[in-house]
Formats: C-alpha cells, sequence, structure tokens
C-alpha cells in the first residue's frame, strides 16, 4: 500500500470501535422496528430475541453486527417498491461501510438466477438485505416507515 492509502487505513482505525458500536445499536432498533411492522413477514437480526441463534450468538460475539435480513410481504413487486422508496439508505450490492445500505437480492443480484436455485439458496422475492450505518437511527427508521407505507 502507499503512504496515502496506509495514512487513510491508520486515520480510520482509530474511530473503528465508535463507528462500528454505534452501528450495532441502531441495527437493533431497526431490527426491533421491523419486526414489528405489518408488512414484514420475518426478520433475522441475532440480536432479536426471536432469532433462533440468539442464546448462542449472545455467548460467542461482543456486538450482534449490523446486517439485517427481512421478508416483505408482497414478494417481488413488494421489494421493488421498497427499493424505489427510500432516500436515506443507498441503493447498493456490497454491503458494509458507515452508511446504510439496502438490497433487494431478487430484482438485483440474483435476478438472472432461476427461481428454483435462488429458493435452494434461500433468496426469496420478498428478502431484502439492510446494512446499518451510523446515521440517525429515528431518520433511519422514518426513511424505512416511508418506503413501507408505498408497498
Amino acid at each position: 500500500m502507499d503512504p496515502h492509502q496506509a495514512y487513510m487505513v491508520i486515520r480510520g482505525v482509530k474511530t473503528l470501535g465508535i463507528r462500528v458500536e454505534r452501528s450495532q445499536q441502531n441495527a437493533l432498533k431497526i431490527a426491533r422496528f421491523l419486526e414489528n411492522h405489518p408488512k414484514v413477514e420475518w426478520v433475522k437480526y441475532p440480536g432479536l430475541e426471536s432469532h433462533p441463534q440468539h442464546e448462542l450468538a449472545k455467548t460467542q460475539m461482543q456486538g450482534f453486527g449490523s446486517i439485517i435480513s427481512f421478508e416483505l410481504k408482497g414478494g417481488l413487486k413488494a421489494g421493488k417498491m421498497l427499493m424505489d422508496n427510500v432516500n436515506l439508505a443507498i441503493l447498493a450490492v456490497s454491503l458494509g461501510g458507515v452508511e446504510t445500505l439496502i438490497q433487494h437480492p431478487a430484482s438485483m443480484t440474483h435476478s438472472k438466477m432461476p427461481d428454483e436455485a435462488k429458493l435452494k439458496a434461500g433468496i426469496t422475492n420478498g428478502l431484502v438485505r439492510y446494512s446499518v450505518g451510523i446515521e440517525d437511527v429515528d431518520d433511519l427508521i422514518s426513511d424505512l416507515e416511508d418506503g413501507l407505507s408505498k408497498v
């Protein structure tokens, strides 16, 4: 790596802990919001008590991460509608960063896969992946509320 890249890595490492902590706090609040939303079928996030491996995660992890998967009622159409109606979450296929990112695999990364192969891989038509960033959590929840209201 060149000197500038090394400087940027050193600079970023200094705030890594606080950024990870904030994104995990946000993720838990958002997962709880989604779990109680009528247009969401299920939510997978190890920080939720409803997650089948929640107890195991508590013994193995210091935090529960910042990636949430959830299933929208309404399948493919609902997923596309949500993608078209969120404003803060950035539509992206590569998850992870300080910004909140969202993707709908059935209409994005896996759209060309045959339905049978998608299902075998666990990719349903309503699946949404949400990588929670460090923005204000109330703003993120409001963004999701607005998007879900149009689904």
